[in-house]
């Protein structure tokens, strides 16, 4: 069986601290709290504030150098890349005035607003930043986590190999938020598409019901990883426009619904070198709670 990494998908969520229900009254120092995070969770952090700015090289070199051997952060590649809005100020400056002046006045620029060698220049510099994770041998995946909008297709297929290709060999896991990927006439195309590139799927729970609604299948594509998120199942708010990522996976499971998923997880680890489960109901201490209670479930 594979080894099972279990983490949050942020340590430095505004809503876990301002919860106190987690870190230690008094330790406010950004230091301190990635290591009281990583002796809680000693295997596996998500880190998902790369997806609104391109990360400094030098948070690389502190995360690798705060946390434990055998630690390993997974990063959310920036917005840009897998074709949400971005705020302009999202890009280097130097990148950004390479941009037409229409497309610099833009509230949100989308990928097709920028040329392709600016756009490849935004993920050399992305994977350049994460030098060092990789050299500490703490680098995960780069999880890329596409949009509602993002349809199966040709055109879609190779815009997830346009990504493969710039990430070069760091370990790259897909995420799809709309269901016309893993519909039953297509599902079985898909995951051979993944398989055949290399690309982790990333197995999800979250609401269903929805006319976007990801099924929560298990699927193996890569064996060196799988991958698997928690959301929530806030049905209420899940599709609604406008909602904050903390509203819209305000939940907390019932120890009966994280049952459901140990046997997949275990399915999942029976094919994979590692799954890295990571809880993303970013609200108070909701993350945590169902961590922990998972963590036992697991056997971990």
């Amino acid at each position: 069986m594979g080894r099972i990494r279990l983490g949050l998908s942020s340590w430095t969520d505004k809503s876990l601290i301002a919860s106190r229900r987690f870190y230690p009254a008094g330790l406010t120092d950004a230091a301190g709290r990635l290591r009281f995070y990583a002796a809680e969770f000693p295997d596996l952090v998500e880190v998902n504030s790369t997806y609104y700015g391109l990360p400094a090289e030098r948070n690389s070199v502190l995360w690798a150098e705060r946390t434990p051997a055998g630690f390993i952060f997974d990063v959310k590649i920036l917005s840009l890349i897998t074709q949400h809005p971005t705020p302009p100020r999202a890009l280097p400056k130097d990148l950004l005035a390479a941009l037409p002046a229409e497309e610099q006045a833009k509230k949100q620029l989308y990928f097709n607003h920028v040329p392709p060698e600016v756009a490849g220049e935004v993920v050399a510099r992305f994977v350049s930043t994460l030098e060092p994770l990789r050299a500490a041998g703490k680098l995960g995946a780069i999880l890329c986590q596409f949009p509602r909008w993002f349809r199966a297709g040709r055109s879609s297929q190779e815009h997830l190999l346009w990504c493969r290709e710039r990430l070069g060999d760091l370990r790259m896991a897909v995420e799809f938020r709309s269901d016309d990927w893993l519909r039953e006439d297509k599902a079985a195309g898909t995951l051979a598409f993944l398989k055949e590139h290399g690309l982790t799927y990333v197995c999800v729970d979250e609401p269903q019901g929805l006319g976007s609604s990801v099924p929560a299948l298990v699927s193996v594509t890569t064996p060196w990883l799988s991958y698997v998120r928690f959301h929530g199942r806030r049905q209420e708010m899940w599709g609604k426009p406008g909602v904050t990522v903390p509203e819209r996976t305000q939940y907390l499971y019932s120890p009966a619904e994280l049952r459901e998923w140990v046997p997949r997880i275990h399915e999942l680890a029976d094919s994979s070198e590692e799954v890295h489960v990571l809880m993303n109901t970013n609200f108070e201490d909701h993350a945590v709670v169902n961590a922990r209670q998972l963590r036992m479930l697991l056997g971990l």
